[in-house]
């Protein structure tokens, strides 16, 4: 691993130690060969500085040798390091003797040490860096541009200025030259290295390239000394190319961070930069030794430049094919689903006029089903032929997916909207051939109308989606959004932000309807009917709410908090004395999930109430899906003692395998069927053979929607034992229950097969 937490402990200690004492030796050095220098007018004491620079190198190697046994994945680098820094200080130890000589001759044998660790220097850069994943030649194009424009450059700044100088240039010259001119190669390579995203640009990176730079600063000086002794070495080179080598020795003893994974990409603009740099630079160099050693670097600049360019554009075409090929449908060549959205969200963002028309077919799966895919795609082909040539070219068709097809309108009126969707429909039904059938297909067609509160094309698209729908439920050809029968609008979603917290906060309440007995007109129980007590909106009804409640998943949460209101309640009239039984109603999917009952039958123990004076009622499609389960939930409610009712009889599955098996104790007849007693004489003859058919089977009937003195004496004739509407009470309050029974039980207010009792 490449981390620091990876090192042993000694390790750290040693390494940080030596470096302290690198640098700190660094500055005494620089401080006391200035002073020295100073006072001696020319070269420092020769045996302080020789000792010094040795204490320095051994230093130096001391650090790369723990280092080597911190990071052994990295011995390479470290060892081709330890290698150029033993090299180096031989030619400085040459160089040196040299001196102490005479006036030595440049280039001088310890020169050939210098260059051979440049070797081992350029190696340490190889081995330093991670390895790049893939082989694409993008980014060593993009390496050739960053590293020979700026070494085209570096050339240009650094050895311009010693053409004038050295007009004759000559083999010293060049020998010169070399050293400042591989201090920023090496450095190049590191920044390329870091293109190539073989290396991850931190301060250890930095930290390497400085000491390449500031050895290339340092280097350059050498050249300005030839006509006057290149080896009349000041204290301050010195210094510079030991802050040089610390660097350099700094950043290989740093773990390695993580490299990246990613080639980078040059953008255009610094391409062009390089491609104009390599032209005037190739334009405008000197003659000689420095104009070459501009010249290659601005050379390999202009080629690799060039080829990038041309890679470019070749990415750019098919970057373009790409697109266009995202954005069409392949079987139809219609702008495909992504096309639309982005053209809508481009309309929406203008004031212009928009609307949406979506198209969905009709039938067509049974076209795929019955001559298969191939008939299919031909028949969408034919389709979206038509319809486009009978549009004008400035409308946008799209096909959005399967047997959905979406046209862009530049205009908001509804009338005209319509008629363009009647024309399109007319386009449909004409006849298509399709192996060997003539076939007509019609549409379902939703509009939907940009509004303020759009801020994407997936608000127009969703509603258009909505109208659509509807289109194809009530078969009208094609529909206008209406925010009304949408059961996803935004209204509806603050509704289900608002249902929640009005469960928190106590607004969901229990209301309650009266049941009397038909014979002798007194008051025996009552149904509990939910309503939201809005702080804003006054009462709601169930139908307002519910729909709500079951797409946002509160069902489960509002059926708790009713069943717990109505068993409270109910205990609060026992203690009263009033005996009233409460039939709960119990959605299917509650009563099927198995979660409610057990509500109930936790909120009964702790209550006074009786077992049997809480009925549940539920609907005839609870034994639609599943009725064996159904079934075993009505048997678990008898035997836990509660009563059981089917609520709205006659509107559902209506079988009478159910009534005979089922645990029942009675049945409410739908008040669809009661209201209409007087008036149809089939809805009479349901009431009465139900009648008589629950009584045989030993079952009481509660006729609700009773309405009128007429309907009450009616069904009462027939037989019904219970009775429930308007005419009885409207649903009332928990706390008006037991006001409205005291009046109620008052015998001059029995009203039940009486003409002159009061009405609703």
């Amino acid at each position: 691993m490449n981390s620091i937490a990876a090192v042993s402990p000694p390790h750290q200690v040693i390494m940080r130690s030596l470096a302290i004492v690198g640098w700190i030796g660094l500055a005494v050095g620089a401080v006391v060969g200035v002073v020295l220098e100073s006072r001696t007018e020319g070269p420092p004491n020769e045996l302080a500085l020789t000792l010094s620079m040795a204490m320095f190198y051994l230093l130096l190697l001391g650090r790369l040798f723990t280092a080597m046994s911190a990071y052994p994945e990295r011995r390479a680098a470290l060892a081709s390091l330890t290698a150029a820094i033993t090299l180096w200080a031989a030619g400085s130890a040459s160089v040196n003797s040299l001196i102490h000589s005479g006036v030595p001759h440049f280039p001088s044998p310890g020169e050939v040490l210098f260059l051979t660790a440049y070797i081992a220097f350029a190696a340490f850069v190889r081995f330093d860096a991670g390895h790049r994943r893939g082989g694409r030649a993008t980014p060593w194009l993009d390496a050739l541009i960053v590293c020979g424009g700026a070494g085209a450059l570096a050339a240009a700044l650094l050895l311009t200025p010693f053409v004038a100088a050295f007009p004759e240039g000559g083999v010293p010259l060049m020998v010169a030259l070399i050293y400042p001119v591989l201090d920023v190669v090496l450095a190049l390579i590191v920044v390329g290295q870091w293109a190539l995203a073989s290396r991850s640009m931190t301060r250890r990176e930095l930290a390497l390239i400085a000491g390449f730079l500031i050895m290339a600063l340092a280097d350059s000086s050498l050249v300005l000394k030839l006509s006057t002794g290149p080896y009349a070495f000041t204290i301050t080179l010195i210094i510079l190319w030991g802050l040089a080598l610390m660097l350099i020795v700094g950043s290989a003893c740093t773990a390695r961070p993580p490299q990246a994974s990613l080639a980078r990409r040059l953008p255009a603009s610094f391409l062009a930069a390089s491609f104009l740099l390599a032209i005037i630079l190739l334009v405008a160099r000197p003659e000689g030794t420095v104009g070459m050693a501009i010249a290659i670097p601005a050379v390999v600049t202009l080629l690799a430049t060039s080829a990038r360019l041309i890679i470019a554009l070749r990415e750019s075409r098919a970057a373009s094919e790409n697109y266009r090929l995202a954005v069409t449908d392949d079987l139809t060549g219609l702008p495909n689903r992504r096309a639309l959205l982005k053209e809508l969200d481009e309309r929406i963002a203008s004031a212009e006029p928009l609307s949406l028309l979506l198209l969905d077919l009709d039938g067509f799966k049974e076209v795929n089903d019955t001559l298969g895919h191939s008939a299919g795609d031909t028949l969408l082909e034919l389709i979206a032929l038509r319809i486009r040539e009978s549009l004008p070219a400035s409308l946008m068709f799209a096909r959005v997916g399967g047997d959905e097809f979406a046209v862009i309108y530049a205009t908001e009126d509804e009338i005209e909207l319509l008629e363009q969707a009647a024309t399109i429909r007319q386009t449909l039904l004409a006849r298509a051939r399709i192996d060997g059938l003539d076939l007509a297909v019609d549409a379902s067609m939703g509009i939907a109308v940009r509004e303020e509160g759009d801020a994407q094309a997936v608000d127009i698209l969703r509603r258009a989606d909505v109208a659509m729908y509807e289109a194809k439920t009530t078969r009208t050809g094609a529909q206008i959004y209406n925010v009304d029968r949408d059961e996803f609008s935004r209204a509806r979603l603050q509704m289900g932000d608002e249902l929640r917290r009005a469960l928190q906060r106590g607004q969901i309440r229990t209301w309650y309807q009266p049941k009397v007995d038909a014979a002798t007109a007194r008051i025996i129980g009552v149904e509990a009917l939910v309503r939201w007590e809005h702080p804003e909106r006054g009462v709601l009804s169930p139908l307002a709410f519910l729909p709500v409640a079951r797409r946002v998943g509160l069902m489960q949460q509002l059926s708790e908090a009713i069943v717990k209101q109505a068993i409270s309640d109910a205990a609060a009239w026992h203690r009263e004395g009033l005996e009233l039984n409460v039939a709960i109603n119990v959605a299917p999917p509650e009563l099927l999930s198995g979660a409610l009952m057990p509500v109930v039958y936790r909120a009964l123990e702790r209550s006074p109430v009786p077992l049997d004076g809480i009925t549940i009622e539920v609907t005839e499609d609870t034994f639609i899906n599943d009725p064996e389960h159904a079934r075993d939930l009505l048997i678990d409610i008898r035997r836990h003692g509660l009563r059981t009712s089917i609520d709205d009889y006659g509107t559902g599955f209506s079988s009478l395998a159910y009534l005979r098996d089922l645990p029942l104790s009675e049945l409410k007849m739908d008040r669809s069927f009661v209201s209409s007693v007087l008036t149809d004489p089939r809805s009479r003859t349901i009431v009465e053979s139900t009648i008589n058919m629950a009584h045989a089977l030993d079952l009481h009937v509660v006729a609700e929607g009773v309405e009128s003195q007429e309907v009450a004496d009616a069904v009462t004739s027939l037989g019904v034992d219970v009775l429930q509407g308007y005419f009885i009470a409207p649903p009332m309050r928990a706390f008006d229950v037991a006001d409205w029974a005291a009046d109620w039980n008052r015998p001059a207010m029995r009203v039940v097969g009486r003409a002159d009792g009061p009405s609703a």
